[in-house]
């Protein structure tokens, strides 16, 4: 990565300065609109679904944005925690953070790191699962295991780097990228003008704050998405938050379903040139992960 210092991923000092320089860089990056990231110029954007700790896919998809090279180019990440595999009964993909902050310093206004559920339960010491125990807590374990007396240190950046993350990326032509959406049973407490301002702690709360319902609405109605749609001005919406066996899947007639963690996962490639796609030829337009040929 051009102009970023490699750190010890095991020093706590420089794991704490790493995740905080980013968080800082997130949100003074001259493309952030409130809680939005805007894309903006005219190269190639790379759109990934939830990741949860795959390094093996993360290091392709770096491989192939070549964003050093690209310099018009963009990448979207989101979910980026909590795998399903654990070392020695803890959960060390923190280095997925300490990884995705150097890509933030080094293109701040190109790389776009989505807000996630897994994060925000992380940040706020949630319980979240997917069966294999409490995350949050293998994760602090991981902290303690790698960081000792430092762990506090390096958690409290960890929170900060995800208070940073924007709800949402969109392009000029209308796509827009988030985790997920509110349910339809959310939607009469959904704040829909949370795109145009910077979160507050109230945004992040279970059940009631509008950032919450966004990374956790599951089961969106066709209606229901519409109704966002017109109110965002959006044409196309690419989320995650789905296991989606394929790695793509059509999720709605104006939404894209993206999973980027298991051998399926699946990479969009959009044109910013060009019109905002339609839902088919974005799910015909997204390709496996797996075909990338891996970095030597």
């Amino acid at each position: 990565m051009t102009g970023v210092t490699p750190i010890d991923d095991r020093d706590g000092a420089a794991v704490a300065a790493r995740l905080a320089e980013a968080a800082a860089a997130m949100r003074e990056a001259t493309n952030r609109r409130g809680s939005v990231s805007m894309i903006e110029g005219s190269g190639r954007l790379l759109v990934t679904g939830d990741l949860h700790d795959n390094p093996q896919n993360l290091a392709r998809l770096v491989h192939h944005a070549a964003l050093d090279r690209n310099l018009e180019d963009h990448l979207v990440l989101q979910e980026l925690i909590h795998g399903d595999q654990l070392n020695d009964g803890v959960d060390l993909s923190y280095r997925m953070l300490v990884k995705i902050a150097g890509l933030v310093l080094a293109h701040p206004t190109r790389v776009h790191v989505l807000l996630a559920n897994h994060e925000l339960a992380q940040m706020a010491g949630h319980s979240v699962s997917k069966g294999g125990g409490c995350m949050t807590t293998q994760f602090d374990e991981g902290l303690i295991r790698v960081f000792g007396n430092d762990s506090d240190l390096v958690a409290t950046a960890v929170g900060e780097f995800v208070r940073a993350m924007p709800l949402a990326a969109r392009t000029s032509n209308g796509v827009l990228c988030a985790h997920s959406l509110p349910g339809p049973a959310m939607m009469p407490n959904f704040d829909l003008e949370i795109l145009d301002r910077d979160l507050v702690d109230a945004d992040y709360e279970p059940l009631r704050g509008s950032a919450w319902m966004m990374v956790w609405g599951r089961g969106q109605a066709d209606v229901q998405t519409e109704e966002i749609a017109k109110e965002w001005d959006v044409s196309l919406f690419c989320l995650g938050h789905a296991f989606v066996e394929a790695g793509v899947a059509i999720g709605g007639p104006r939404t894209i379903l993206l999973n980027s963690d298991h051998e399926r996962g699946a990479v969009l490639p959009l044109n910013l040139s060009d019109p905002s796609p339609t839902v088919e030829s974005a799910m015909f337009a997204a390709f496996p992960i797996a075909s990338i040929e891996p970095s030597v």
